[in-house]
């Protein structure tokens, strides 16, 4: 299967190639090269974009052997499956709208999107050209996570509380940058069925408190000071697990891609349309309550 890229403006772009093109890596995924790449439009606005486009390009082409496109369609057509890397997701609507036509599977990085509009338009199409999609951080997949869940199997979660850091950019509104992260951890550890969202926010830290229909209750806790790392507590019903991410001695790049992997072999996303949809609402809803300073009912 011969792998696609769009945007090439991300770290993740760099990332994957490197391991599903690096032979010689220590996690590397074989069978899946990263074969075509297209760059896509700079965000002049967006120093994320302006500044990091050039290397990134470069590192693609020249330390993965990625042969470089002019054009969404040129690398659609010379791919099995792509990768939708674009940093700038005030563009993902549009490049998905031109993507999904060609019929062939899409991991769209995070964020999915930046509204509830543009997340169900983004899937509706998906269902209509019959295209298997997959958007989640790779914090979602970390090995010490998985581990935890594990420890969690014969026991019900009654509550988690998620850590990392939180730096807030102007061109991706509210916690949708960096909040994904945590979000996509709570989901896949709590399920969905958030019904209510509310935020405590300093200039150094942010607190966001999700209470599920059930009654359990999920907190974010997003820095900007202090520990970088990603981590967290899952609380169960004879006890807690605690989670430190850094810990971990495989990469969640490549946790991520393995699972990516298998949704593109498969046409099955472990990542449910429902529950893709519903991170996309809860970060929106954690935005509105930072702006009005009122718990949102979703």
């Amino acid at each position: 299967m011969k792998l696609g890229i769009i945007g090439l403006d991300s770290s993740h772009a760099v990332q994957f190639s490197r391991i599903l093109n690096g032979e010689r890596e220590p996690f590397h995924i074989g069978g899946h090269p990263v074969t075509a790449a297209y760059p896509g439009p700079v965000s002049q606005d967006f120093d994320m974009s302006r500044d990091r486009m050039e290397n990134f390009t470069r590192e693609v082409a020249g330390d993965w052997g990625v042969k470089l496109y002019s054009s969404i369609a040129e690398v659609m057509k010379n791919s099995d499956a792509v990768f939708l890397e674009q940093v700038d997701a005030r563009r993902r609507l549009e490049q998905f709208q031109e993507m999904v036509c060609f019929g062939k599977p899409i991991y769209v990085d995070k964020p999915f999107a930046l509204n509830t509009a543009d997340c169900r338009e983004m899937l509706k199409l998906a269902e209509q050209y019959g295209v298997p999609v997959l958007s989640t951080s790779s914090l979602r997949f970390a090995d010490g996570l998985t581990a935890a869940l594990k420890q969690c199997e014969w026991h019900s979660v009654i509550g988690a509380d998620f850590f990392g850091p939180m730096p807030f950019t102007a061109t991706q509104p509210g916690y949708f940058w960096y909040g994904v992260h945590m979000a996509d951890m709570l989901y896949r550890t709590m399920g969905t069925g958030c019904s209510k969202v509310s935020v405590i926010h300093t200039s150094e830290h942010d607190i966001i408190t999700g209470v599920w229909k059930d009654g359990r209750i999920g907190n974010i806790r997003g820095n900007r000071c202090g520990n970088g790392n990603f981590g967290g507590t899952i609380f169960h019903e004879s006890g807690s697990v605690f989670i430190d991410v850094s810990q971990d001695k495989r990469g969640y790049y490549e946790c991520l891609v393995e699972q990516i992997i298998r949704m593109f072999d498969t046409g099955q996303s472990p990542v449910t349309r429902q529950e893709m949809t519903e991170v996309v609402r809860f970060l929106e809803a954690a935005g509105e309550s930072l702006t009005t300073g009122r718990e949102v009912v979703l």
